[in-house]
């Protein structure tokens, strides 16, 4: 048995799955490359099958990063979601057929109350369809892995006989999935060992753990399944997903590094990556991190109580686990300001993983001087707030092109807001609301009137000082005519759409916010 362990990452697939965490083709391709140099084994890149610009997303992730030119960037295997169906195989297959390394995941429920209340299927017709897709997905490509859902709730001789099957029809990965985040440790950890043990054929494939946090266990779950015998570990960053999430790839990769005389094993992560990508994944699906989260939350390695600031002070040891720039969350290598120029702005954002064109890089730096006439020092964390907002506005229809609030105690909340149109145009409208946001967004809406409700409004500073940019999320939802397909569930549910924005300016930072999640909410809606 081999101690290396395999990370599979499904922020994109079902990390995606999170009310709000809709991403543009961009910004998943943009996560993707960022994946890589984390060094991710395998990229679940979506649900090929859910729309066509799903499958067009996952097909440009396989072709662009699934063939990495980037010498110090391992090559990740690109895998899509399947029903065991062979419409979604097919789909599947033609989104990651043009990966150097592709991979077919198709599930299949296996417990009783899912074959019941879901599938309406009998235990034999599910081993006849899990024989029949497994070998259909394997004569299209050479890597297909096989999951049955709900397998923490699933009788085990019932496993024990589905497993065989798909073995026999040529799964190289089976992966079990404690869907609905029911298991402990201990009888999670003992399934993996068991079925290790007792299926036909288990030495002929890789054993793969997906754990979901209901319970708070995800990655108890995995990290007992990895010590079962487990080699691959599903799991999305910042531990993002629907209901609680999915297990969390920094802290099982960081819980594997640090220990490793207890569990005596490795990855591929280049663990200096993991702050980058968890602010990354943030700023994109307008998920904020909470502050107590493990490993990246903004307090995870500050000390406010006076007797660990004296033990850090005389050693680090006595609080700290690990060091932050181990996680990359070091201080900035190169001081920006406003007298950097146009190359050393280009040169810190090609050492932070980013590589933009000359037009974008022209908007960037025109952004950049900007923030840098009202800050002294541009900090990392401020320049990846900015590329973040880049990215969004050169794909929005609707772009902010000024506002004026007046608020106070005294008189009305009222906003002015002048929009850019899709045509070029600008429009200006006013409003007054309860509070400014309030009427900067019922200005906003005067003018884009697309029906959506606003769900979740969320503010931070992203850097210290009286100087700091502000972050907004926001999370809206659509009408019940704009849906997406929930590949486990098998049914149709509204779309929420989370917004970012980021500025000196809290309350133009909210505008920003609500405009990023209205321009995904417009990209989303049929056309008429």
């Amino acid at each position: 048995m081999t101690n290396y362990v395999r990370v599979f990452d499904t922020t994109l697939r079902d990390g995606e799955q999170s009310p709000g965490a809709s991403l543009t083709s961009a910004e998943k391709l943009e996560i993707a490359r960022q994946l890589a140099r984390l060094g991710v084994d395998v990229i679940e890149a979506g649900f090929p099958a859910a729309s066509p610009d799903d499958l067009e997303a996952v097909r440009t992730i396989a072709r662009e990063v699934g063939h990495s030119t980037n010498r110090d960037t391992r090559v990740p295997i690109i895998a899509g979601l399947a029903r065991a169906n062979a419409n979604d195989i097919d789909a599947c297959w033609e989104a990651v057929r043009h990966a150097r390394l592709p991979r077919i995941h198709t599930f299949l429920a296996t417990s009783d109350i899912h074959l019941e209340h879901k599938l309406k299927m009998t235990r034999d017709a599910v081993v006849t369809r899990v024989r029949e897709m497994v070998a259909y997905a394997r004569a299209l490509c050479p890597d297909v892995e096989f999951s049955p859902e709900d397998a923490g709730r699933s009788d085990r001789d019932f496993l024990r006989i589905v497993l065989a099957a798909a073995i026999e029809a040529g799964a190289t990965t089976l992966n079990i999935p404690d869907t609905v985040g029911y298991t402990t440790p201990a009888e999670y950890g003992g399934l993996i060992a068991e079925l290790i043990a007792t299926t036909p054929g288990a030495e002929h494939v890789t054993w793969s753990v997906h754990c979901h946090d209901d319970l708070g266990m995800a990655t108890a779950n995995s990290l007992a399944g990895i010590q079962a015998g487990a080699r691959q570990v599903e799991v999305a960053v910042n531990g993002i997903g629907e209901r609680a999430g999915n297990t969390s790839l920094e802290e099982v990769v960081m819980a594997l590094h640090t220990r490793p005389a207890v569990f005596g094993l490795a990855t591929g992560i280049d663990t200096t990556q993991i702050a980058r990508t968890s602010r990354m994944v943030s700023n994109y699906t307008g998920i904020p991190v909470q502050p107590n989260k493990a490993i990246v939350g903004a307090n995870a390695f500050a000390h406010e109580a006076g007797i660990h600031q004296d033990g850090m002070l005389k050693n680090q040891l006595t609080y700290e686990i690990m060091r932050p720039d181990t996680v990359g969350m070091g201080s900035t290598q190169l001081v920006l300001g406003k007298h950097s120029g146009r190359h050393a702005l280009k040169s810190r954002l090609v050492e932070l993983g980013y590589t933009l064109g000359d037009a974008d890089l022209d908007r960037a730096f025109t952004e950049f001087k900007r923030l840098a006439d009202k800050k002294k020092v541009i900090a990392d964390a401020d320049l990846e707030a900015l590329i973040s907002e880049e990215m969004a506005q050169a794909h929005e229809l609707f772009v902010l092109d000024g506002m004026q609030v007046a608020c106070g105690t005294m008189g009305m909340p009222t906003a002015t807001v002048r929009l850019r149109m899709p045509d070029g145009q600008t429009q200006v409208s006013a409003a007054i609301g309860t509070g400014p946001v309030d009427a900067t967004y019922k200005a906003i809406d005067s003018i884009i009137q697309v029906p959506g409700t606003l769900l979740e409004f969320n503010v931070h500073a992203i850097t210290e000082g009286i100087d700091a940019l502000g972050q907004v999320t926001v999370r809206i939802a659509g009408t019940d005519t704009l849906q997406t397909m929930d590949a486990q569930r098998e049914e149709r549910r509204v779309r929420t759409f989370g917004g970012y924005g980021a500025d000196t300016d809290i309350i133009v930072a909210a505008a920003k916010a609500y405009l990023s999640a209205l321009n995904k909410l417009v990209h989303a809606r049929p056309a008429r």
